[in-house]
């Protein structure tokens, strides 16, 4: 299908520079639509002339039109234990994560689950998302399957844990290597989906498991290798003793070959010049992942002192432990930690980090996070004035950086109005279905 939509159309272009990130917006703009895919980007006045002025016509003027929402971090299996009272990182698994994830042995839980999941991140204007599955291969199945069917560009693993886990989530690293390989035959590559090796973390795999992982890794380049590093002092703590014969906890992944490209790190909050050196050097990801490392107490993220070593970075909800779904309110988070460090982040940089940045921390900004020819056409309409407070705060910002600010600052679901996926609208408001009417146009 082709067919046109109008609006007030805002993007990161370009990656930031050391003054921040750069935006670009087209106050009465128009994207062209075909075949999945922007075909051209533009002012109505250019764009809505000649043949193309026979096409359909989406019309959102008055709202905000913004690439699609990338999250670099998520687990979909704890989307039940969210907002679960008062622990630290290794409390909390324990005590909440565990137990969750035992009850995806049982297929038609991951598969509701999985459906949830989804239509959560799309109803908060997330359409791209590494995701991890739990210990089951089944959990992975799910999660593409669900994914496939609304044509998401998704990526997502099965957990590795051998050990310091409960017994009935634990595998090995025969078990490891063999489900990881297969799922990744079946699901790397096809449609949209691609997939991310995933230990949970260094101290649930043993030895044994790190150098099948590593042996993964190097059979399949392309995808990605998904875990965390650094979260909490008491997990570094006992990563030294779990592995006393490495420098840092960083460099337990880096010696079986770990850190590289396509590789994510969730948090990275506790790591030192050397490791972002590291990172930075061999093409490693930071998930940036404010609302949960609040939440937990584990520590303020650096993004600035990321940046400037040269690090990718990618912003995350962490769901369950993570606070929201919405990208929007994980951006005021980010904004206020960076606050916190002295530095804080441009409506620009906050655009970025929700879009172009996460596309740059998955290898897919040739696709998808920005507005331009022959991209996918992933994207959402956002209304800054959803609601009554927004509504007037948006009446007293006089450039669309205001604009843009506020709606990071108030904004969530509701103030997605329509979500693009592939070029299909996913999801559509009433308000959404009303201001985008394609059968009448503007003069």
């Amino acid at each position: 299908m082709t067919y046109l939509v109008r609006g007030t159309l805002v993007h990161c272009p370009v990656p930031p520079g050391e003054a921040g990130a750069e935006l670009e917006s087209i106050d009465d703009g128009v994207l062209l639509v075909e075949k999945g895919r922007i075909a051209r980007i533009g002012p109505a006045s250019e764009l809505l002339t000649g043949e193309l002025s026979s096409l359909p016509l989406l019309d959102y003027r008055g709202r905000l039109i913004m690439p699609g929402m990338v999250d670099v971090h998520v687990h979909y299996p704890q989307t039940d234990i969210i907002a679960s009272y008062g622990e630290q990182l290794l409390e909390w698994l324990n005590r909440y994560t565990f137990p969750a994830e035992a009850a995806f042995a049982d297929t038609a839980v991951a598969a509701e689950t999985a459906e949830f999941f989804l239509d959560e991140l799309l109803r908060n204007g997330t359409t791209s998302a590494l995701v991890l599955g739990t210990v089951h291969p089944g959990s992975v199945d799910a999660v593409f399957g669900a994914a496939e069917r609304r044509g998401m560009r998704l990526a997502a693993g099965k957990v590795l844990m051998d050990r310091n886990a409960p017994g009935n989530l634990r595998d090995s690293a025969a078990s490891a290597y063999r489900d990881s390989r297969e799922l990744i035959e079946r699901w790397h590559g096809r449609d949209r989906l691609l997939y991310a090796i995933t230990p949970r973390f260094a101290p649930t795999s043993s030895e044994a498991q790190l150098v099948a992982v590593g042996r993964l890794a190097r059979e399949y380049p392309d995808a990605y290798l998904h875990t965390h590093v650094a979260e909490n002092r008491a997990e570094v703590e006992w990563v030294r003793e779990l592995f006393p014969g490495s420098r840092s906890y960083l460099d337990v992944y880096d010696g079986h070959g770990l850190v590289r490209e396509r590789s994510v790190f969730a948090h990275c909050i506790h790591l030192d010049d050397d490791d972002r050196r590291r990172m930075a050097g061999q093409g490693a990801v930071a998930a940036f992942c404010p609302t949960s490392n609040l939440f937990l107490g584990s520590g303020l993220f650096d993004y600035a002192q990321a940046r400037a070593a040269g690090v990718r970075v990618g912003l995350a909800t962490d769901v369950g432990a993570g606070t929201s779904f919405s990208m929007f309110r994980t951006a005021a988070e980010a904004y206020k930690v960076s606050a916190l460090l002295g530095r804080p982040l441009s409506a620009a940089t906050l655009l970025y980090l929700c879009t172009r940045a996460g596309a740059e921390a998955l290898y897919l900004d040739d696709r998808i996070g920005w507005f331009g020819a022959g991209m996918e056409a992933d994207f959402i309409v956002a209304h800054p004035g959803a609601t009554a407070m927004s509504r007037r705060r948006d009446r007293r910002s006089g450039t669309i950086a205001e604009r843009l600010f506020a709606l990071f600052m108030l904004g969530d679901d509701r103030h997605v109005e329509a979500v693009f996926v592939n070029g299909s609208n996913r999801l559509s408001t009433d308000a959404g279905r009303q201001a985008g009417r394609s059968e009448q146009r503007p003069g």
